[in-house]
C-alpha cells in the first residue's frame, strides 16, 4: 500500500506557481485511499478510516482537503478514469447479435464493478456539483457508446423513433436498471439474461 508522509508538502497553489508534484501524489494517495474504501463496500467512510487506509495521520487529510466533500470531489474524478479505462472496445459493426453480446456483457462486468462505489456517491450526488457533473459526463459517454454500437438500426429510423429507441437502449444497458434487478434478487447471471432479452426485445424487427 503506498502510504503519505506526514512531512507531505502543503496543498495550495504557492504564490510561485502550482501545488508541488509531492503534493499532488499525496492527494491522489488519499483519494485512492478513500476509492479502496469505497469499492470494498464502506459507503460512508470517515477521515480516521481513510487515514488508516492511506497510512497518515487524519489531519493529514484536512491539510491537503478543505473537507470530505473535497476529497470525494477527486475520488470521483479518480472512478471516472478508472471507468473509462475499463471499458472495452465495442464493435460498431457486424452482426447485431454479436454486438448485442459484446454490449451486454461489457455493460453487466461494468455495472457489477461500479455497483459500491455507485451507491456511495448517490447519497452524496444532491449536495455535490463537482459529482452531479460526474454522473453527467458517464451517462452522457454511456448514451454515446451505445448509439456507436447500434448506430445502423438507429439510422434506419425516422429522428423521433431512434431518439426513442436509443433511450430505451440506454436505459435497459445502465447501471440503475442493473442495480433493479440486483436488489430484486436477480444473480449477475440472470440479471445479464434479462438485460440481454430486454436489448433483443427492443431491437426486434
Amino acid at each position: 500500500m503506498t502510504t503519505v508522509s506526514d512531512g507531505a508538502a502543503p496543498t495550495g497553489p504557492s504564490p510561485a506557481g502550482p501545488r508541488s508534484a509531492r503534493a499532488e501524489r499525496s492527494r491522489a494517495v488519499i483519494a485512492e485511499a478513500a476509492l479502496e474504501l469505497l469499492r470494498e463496500g464502506d459507503t460512508r467512510p470517515t477521515a480516521a478510516r481513510v487515514a488508516e487506509r492511506a497510512g497518515i495521520s487524519e489531519r493529514l487529510i484536512y491539510h491537503h482537503f478543505d473537507d470530505l466533500e473535497a476529497l470525494f470531489e477527486v475520488v470521483a474524478e479518480h472512478q471516472v478514469r478508472a471507468v473509462r479505462d475499463r471499458q472495452p472496445p465495442l464493435p460498431a459493426g457486424g452482426p447485431l447479435d454479436a454486438r448485442i453480446r459484446a454490449v451486454v456483457a461489457a455493460r453487466a462486468d461494468m455495472n457489477e464493478w461500479i455497483t459500491p462505489v455507485r451507491r456511495a456517491s448517490v447519497a452524496r450526488e444532491p449536495g455535490s456539483a463537482a459529482l452531479s457533473a460526474n454522473r453527467a459526463a458517464l451517462n452522457a459517454g454511456s448514451r454515446a457508446q451505445v448509439g456507436e454500437v447500434f448506430a445502423p438500426e438507429l439510422a434506419a429510423l425516422p429522428a423521433e423513433e431512434a431518439d426513442d429507441l436509443l433511450a430505451a437502449l440506454d436505459l435497459a444497458l445502465s447501471w440503475p436498471g442493473w442495480e433493479a434487478l440486483r436488489t430484486r434478487g436477480c444473480s449477475i447471471a440472470q440479471a445479464t439474461r434479462v438485460v440481454d432479452r430486454t436489448v433483443r426485445a427492443l431491437l426486434r424487427p
